[in-house]
């Protein structure tokens, strides 16, 4: 047997593989994360839109919530406004999420609807704004007074997190046969416009849609233990217990609270994935080992 005849008999065994996977999840709903270092990647961006693509025409109902915060940064570079930082978090001016919703809804999200619509998808560019998909409010921060010790409030600006959120355009879109590709912009109850941090957006919808998945693409593997190695599942139980332990930390902290809320609101699995590894959303979804941390509520994944 020659090495092409192996090469197609590989892939073969890989389609023979995820079929049962495909009959499993069609017809449920996925929201994906998308934002990083695959977003960045010309190449990556049309592995992810082919993938997305590939979701859809199997009977699988993908939703994208996309981020962009290097674009914003660069945007707001050329255009000389300056951004102050308080404790590590952006604030956002009135100027500043102009720019924002600017970059977020016109340039990120139309890239992302084209590559789709390119690879023989059908997409939608949404954003929170849109049919009042999310109503936002302001996100309130508090850190003690170095003197005091009391707590003062930080004013982050133009900050939200979504208060309500009404997926009807969303399930419209679904019915009929539209991939939903969504901005994390939102007009709050005081008439103002909030830039909302994408993975909180992204579970917020995947609980109102009651998702059967939501997938968190980032720039690492998955949760890593003690010793760097990518665990593979994980409850909530186990996380709390890492957290305790300092092994979960930092900047994954957010993310794994992100995912621990959808679960709560009726999501079934959530997973943390490396968005930067080729195809790593079909090798989660179609192949018994998976690619990332899955994240599991009471009932079956």
């Amino acid at each position: 047997m020659d090495k092409q005849q192996k090469k197609l008999q590989r892939k073969a065994a890989t389609l023979v593989e995820g079929l049962p996977y495909m009959r499993k999840y069609s017809g449920e709903t996925f929201v994906i994360k998308y934002g990083g270092h695959a977003m960045g990647s010309k190449k990556l961006a049309r592995q992810f839109a082919q993938d997305i693509t590939l979701l859809r025409q199997v009977g699988i109902f993908p939703v994208i919530v996309h981020g962009g915060g290097p674009q914003i940064g660069e945007m707001l570079s050329r255009l000389s406004i300056k951004s102050e930082f308080i404790d590590g978090l952006r604030v956002t001016t009135k100027a500043t999420v102009e720019v924002a919703e600017m970059v977020l809804c016109g340039s990120v999200c139309k890239s992302i609807v084209a590559d789709i619509n390119a690879v023989g998808g059908r997409a939608i560019g949404l954003s929170g704004k849109d049919s009042n998909l999310v109503t936002a409010r302001k996100v309130q921060r508090t850190k003690p007074d170095p003197d005091s010790n009391l707590e003062q409030v930080i004013d982050l600006g133009f900050v939200g997190e979504p208060a309500v959120v009404d997926a009807t355009i969303l399930r419209q879109s679904i019915d009929n046969g539209i991939i939903p590709v969504v901005s994390p912009i939102a007009m709050g109850d005081d008439g103002n416009t909030y830039n909302i941090n994408a993975d909180t957006m992204a579970g917020a919808i995947a609980g109102a849609l009651k998702a059967r998945r939501f997938v968190l693409l980032t720039d690492v593997p998955g949760v890593l233990d003690g010793e760097g190695e990518m665990i593979a599942e994980l409850t909530e139980t186990e996380i709390n217990d890492l957290k305790q332990k300092g092994v979960i930390s930092g900047g994954m902290i957010p993310k794994v609270e992100t995912c621990l809320n959808a679960l709560h609101e009726g999501v079934r699995g959530a997973v943390i994935l490396d968005g930067r590894v080729k195809h790593a959303i079909l090798l989660e979804i179609f192949t018994e080992s998976g690619a990332g941390t899955l994240i599991r509520g009471s009932a079956p994944a």
